[in-house]
């Protein structure tokens, strides 16, 4: 009759004890650890343009290669800024929120000569050439960051609006892999957008995950030679114009109380 569906949600799963999780024993004393982790502010460029990039920041890189949309805020102030990736010297144009500005551009380096900028040069000299808000980003396509593999249960790769969207950190500008965060879910399934879930219940990325395939997103063995997934990630964005800023960062992050082994959503 039409009153059941299938669906999914998005729930904490401990890849090391391979069971789900209860909110409750997520909060088992211990379970939040503070950890730090290379975070990544990616790049991804406009369709049809030549260098023109949305910038969005993300403490979970291993999740790009599942992006399919980005969020912005519809009344967010955002602005075009002309500058150069600080990693490989390129001239770009990245668009981020006016309130965020100074997270990574600084204050005195505003409209100096482009001309004597010397790429390795932590002076990044910047101006801004445009003000627009959210609501006229929206729909605005860009190309896969990391184009392995498409989804088939929707559209992608297009900016929607999601009321989530703060500018109390990152960007402004929020990465979307509906497969692993619920208010990505939610914000894609109201705009049509499909996913990807390149990753497995062990934890490995899968085999549509190119040169990433059978790597463990988190360290799930007790290998002490284990190489951050996150951190090759980080670098081969990097080296091909993908990555506007990488750093470490310290915060809280939920462990599974069986395993002592972080957990994923």
């Amino acid at each position: 009759k039409g009153f059941l569906y299938k669906g999914y949600t998005i729930q904490p799963y401990s890849p090391a004890a391979g069971t789900g999780l209860s909110s409750h024993e997520l909060n088992q004393p211990g379970t939040y650890q503070n950890v730090k982790d290379t975070t990544v502010v990616a790049q991804f460029k406009k369709v049809g343009t030549e260098n023109e990039y949305f910038i969005a920041w993300t403490t979970t890189p291993w999740t790009l290669p599942s992006n399919t949309a980005l969020a912005v805020g519809a009344r967010i102030q955002y602005v075009d800024v002309e500058t150069f990736n600080p990693y490989t010297g390129d001239k770009i144009i990245v668009t981020l929120a006016k309130d965020l500005i100074h997270k990574f551009f600084n204050a005195e380096n505003e409209n100096i000569s482009f001309d004597e900028y010397e790429p390795g040069s932590k002076q990044l000299p910047w101006k801004i050439i445009k003000t627009i808000i959210g609501k006229d980003i929206e729909g605005t396509k860009y190309e896969q960051l990391l184009p392995y593999t498409q989804p088939t249960d929707g559209d992608a790769f297009r900016v929607v609006i999601g009321d989530f969207v703060s500018t109390e950190d990152g960007t402004g500008i929020v990465h979307l892999a509906p497969s692993f965060g619920a208010d990505d879910r939610s914000v894609a399934e109201e705009n049509g957008i499909g996913s990807l879930t390149l990753v497995d219940g062990t934890g490995k990325m899968t085999d549509d995950a190119g040169p990433f395939a059978g790597r463990y997103v988190k360290n799930y063995t007790d290998d002490d030679t284990y190489q951050s997934l996150d951190v090759d990630i980080a670098i081969y964005l990097k080296e091909n114009n993908r990555a506007f800023d990488v750093r470490k960062y310290a915060h809280s992050y939920p462990h599974c109380w069986r395993t002592d082994k972080p957990i994923l959503y």
